[in-house]
């Protein structure tokens, strides 16, 4: 496993529109695990040490690994699997073409400093599965992608990590109830996780005592040195990351029942795949008052209820990160089976957070954001890191007489409207927890966010923090499981934020 690199996208199998021969029937109940069909988990082939295979041989490498993973899972398959190839053109065709975000997820993304105020959302998302997508898994079905070639080759570890989102579904199901983007992660760390994980173990019979299919390193790509959105990979990321260890924690400390218990209790917090030791943990319920002025709109949701997102602490960690506000290697501290490391000080005392977005008189947008720490200290440490994440983007300390929170002192920023992230910016720390508000003007903050002790603000020239222009439409993702792929998930992109 390579350590400080971005796992890179490379040729897994490399052939267009190829498919197997596939049976939807059910496999035999009475079969031992680690026989299916005429293949059994400890058959040698003649092939074995390829990553060149001819169709035979692929099916037959597809069965073995299927009753592999039965030995080491403990569990059996229900039935047989489609294994489809496509090359990565045929995959960028299947996918329809991608509507811009909504006002609400480009504040929210910008409101965390991952994507500018003039770049949408969808569209960098996009980019990320569009080019880094593996493979995935959706109702029976495996499909590979790879660039075009005229052979047919294999990964064997994308073939196993696929297979695993078969197994799970027919044993557990892969639906996911997550209703804020930090559960949405958290729940994927255990279908990620395990699909990582699981041919973590594979590897090591392979080198210890079965003869596999060749695996050919991956070429080393700095992760600083992708063309992509490096905080939005690492937010979406946090499930192959981090999840594997998770799983690993489970499978080290209750057996595979623990494994098995997680599918039906998921995590509910990115914290909880980073610091294993904390699952089961729900996150702090955040109270935040809306004080806003007629001029200033609260969007809502369809009952009428005001709008939330929890960003959660693996997305925090990767926006300080790909801004320089953790100065470390990724996988510094980092442990296998991913030695991707998501832990900080800044991050590590996340309890919860709650994200509201303001729609102002010329469309403008703004935010409150109120994060719970699990200590003062906590509190400070990120507060710290996030005037750092200021800094790093230009803000200037606004001067003035001092304002106050409920009794806590504020500190006011803004940044320059040059800059993509241009704005005034809020920060109050009162205790464990932390508020930030982010608005075009400082002027603005009596009316979206208004405190008791406020003086009087300057009258700024106002940000443009209104919706990025729609861009040239590029295509989506359709109809594919966003729990599948040994790359960033294939998770249609519009449903990330």
């Amino acid at each position: 496993m390579r350590r400080g690199t971005l796992l890179a996208v490379v040729a897994l199998v490399v052939l267009s529109g190829c498919t197997l021969p596939y049976s939807p029937d059910r496999f035999d109940d009475d079969r031992e695990l680690g026989q299916i069909g005429d293949y059994a988990y400890d058959d040698s082939f003649a092939f074995d040490g390829e990553d060149r295979l001819t169709k035979a041989q692929l099916e037959a490498a597809t069965y073995r690994s299927m009753a592999r993973i039965e030995v080491i899972r403990g569990l059996p398959f229900d039935h047989d699997v489609e294994l489809e190839v496509i090359s990565r053109e045929e995959y960028r065709e299947q996918r329809g073409e991608l509507s811009n975000a909504s006002a609400f997820q480009n504040e929210l993304w910008r409101g965390a400093f991952v994507v500018d105020g003039e770049t949408d959302v969808n569209h960098e998302l996009d980019d990320l599965y569009g080019d880094s997508v593996q493979g995935y898994y959706s109702s029976d079905r495996v499909v590979l992608v790879t660039d075009e070639s005229d052979e047919l080759r294999i990964d064997r570890g994308t073939l196993v990590h696929e297979l695993v989102h078969a197994l799970q579904d027919q044993r557990f199901g892969l639906e996911r109830h997550g209703e804020t983007i930090d559960e949405r992660r958290a729940e994927n760390g255990v279908l990620e996780g395990e699909a990582n994980y699981v041919p973590y173990l594979y590897d090591q019979r392979c080198e210890a005592e079965w003869d596999c299919l060749a695996d050919p390193p991956e070429p080393a790509t700095e992760i600083a040195e992708q063309p992509f959105n490096v905080g939005l990979f690492l937010s979406i990321y946090v499930p192959y990351a981090e999840g594997p260890s998770f799983v690993s924690h489970l499978h080290e400390t209750g057996g595979w029942e623990a494994v098995d218990r997680a599918h039906d209790e998921r995590p509910t917090t990115t914290s909880e795949l980073i610091h294993p030791e904390r699952y089961p943990h729900d996150p702090v319920e955040i109270a935040l008052e809306d004080r806003s002025s007629e001029e200033w709109e609260l969007e809502t949701d369809g009952d009428g209820e005001p709008r939330t997102e929890t960003v959660g602490e693996a997305t925090l960690f990767g926006s300080l990160w790909a801004d320089g506000v953790i100065d470390r290697p990724i996988d510094e501290g980092g442990t296998e089976p991913v030695t991707y490391n998501y832990s900080d000080p800044a991050t590590d005392g996340w309890a919860g957070d709650e994200f509201r977005v303001y729609e102002g008189p010329d469309n403008e947008t703004a935010h409150v954001w109120s994060l719970a720490w699990g200590s003062d200290a906590d509190a400070e440490a990120f507060a710290d890191a996030y005037r750092d994440l200021l800094a790093a983007n230009g803000a200037e300390p606004v001067d003035g007489p001092d304002a106050t929170v409920d009794g806590a002192d504020t500190d006011t920023y803004l940044i320059d409207d040059e800059d993509p992230f241009a704005g005034a910016y809020r920060i109050a720390v009162d205790g464990d927890r932390v508020e930030i508000v982010g608005a075009p003007a400082v002027d603005d903050f009596e009316s979206i966010h208004p405190v008791e002790g406020e003086p009087a603000a300057p009258t700024l020239e106002r940000a443009d923090r209104t919706a990025p222009a729609p861009a040239t439409p590029v295509s989506a993702t359709a109809g594919n499981s966003p729990s599948a792929g040994s790359g960033p998930p294939t998770a249609t992109a519009p449903a990330d934020g």
